[in-house]
């Protein structure tokens, strides 16, 4: 999402250059050796390339897609996999949308995540559930607030499957992040942020990430924090913010 106007190579050659970790979205379309060959460090990137967590026939190929992005993901270095409620499009919008999720739905979604987190546990990774939000990005998806990725990585209860807790999409269908961090800390993986409104770096709108910061801290968070963000303006000022917020 930076350094946009370059090849996606040098955008990533770039980020490892100025002292950041990097991260991918889906693989497939990526040239894995070339990623290899800039010598980044890759914290994570997509788990699956088709597939949904409810449907006999979505969780069969949400399985076997997410062991082929395992193995992609082990030429890479990178040991933390993403996963959302149901398949994306490119414009990251639900495959199969869903207006009611229902009890035999919510049963389903545990047992598929729960083989996914046995696979990951098996092959030495972590698969982790990013809640989105459903009412500007991604409407139509399931399982998609914080609330209810962190009840399924809940009850799956596997090291293998942990949260992505993205504080971009949780400010805008719930808010309330600081007690939101502190009722799921234990299970999170990773955590994304970008400021609300304009999904930009922190800085440029409501959410006051020093505080989040420091809430952080206090928690003995240690995981990684991920800028999932556009820049507002030049991608180099992003960083710094990203850099100063989190640092201070």
């Amino acid at each position: 999402m930076l350094f946009t106007e370059l090849p996606f190579e040098d955008r990533v050659r770039t980020i490892h250059d100025l002292g950041f970790a990097v991260e991918i979205w889906g693989w497939t379309a990526k040239d894995v050796d070339a990623l290899k060959a800039t010598g980044a460090h890759f914290t994570s990137m997509t788990g699956y390339v088709r597939g949904d967590l409810t449907t006999p026939d979505g969780a069969a190929e949400l399985l076997r897609t997410a062991r082929q992005s395992i193995e992609a993901a082990a030429r890479l270095g990178c040991s933390s996999l993403n996963v959302h409620g149901t398949g994306l499009d490119d414009k990251g919008l639900p495959v199969r949308p869903v207006e009611v999720v229902t009890g035999p739905m919510w049963l389903a979604a545990a047992d598929t995540l729960g083989r996914l987190g046995d696979l990951g546990r098996s092959e030495g990774v972590v698969f982790t559930l990013e809640n989105l939000n459903t009412g500007l990005d991604h409407p139509g998806t399931p399982f998609a607030r914080a609330a209810e990725t962190l009840a399924l990585v809940r009850a799956v209860d596997s090291p293998g499957l942990r949260m992505n807790l993205d504080l971009y999409h949780a400010q805008i269908d719930e808010g309330n992040l600081i007690d939101l961090l502190r009722r799921s800390i234990d299970h999170v993986g990773e955590i994304q942020v970008a400021d609300v409104p304009g999904r930009c770096e922190p800085g440029t709108g409501e959410i006051h990430y020093p505080a989040i910061a420091t809430a952080l801290r206090e928690l003995g968070y240690s995981s990684v924090v991920a800028l999932e963000a556009w820049a507002s303006a030049d991608s180099h000022v992003a960083l710094e913010r990203f850099r100063t917020a989190f640092s201070s």
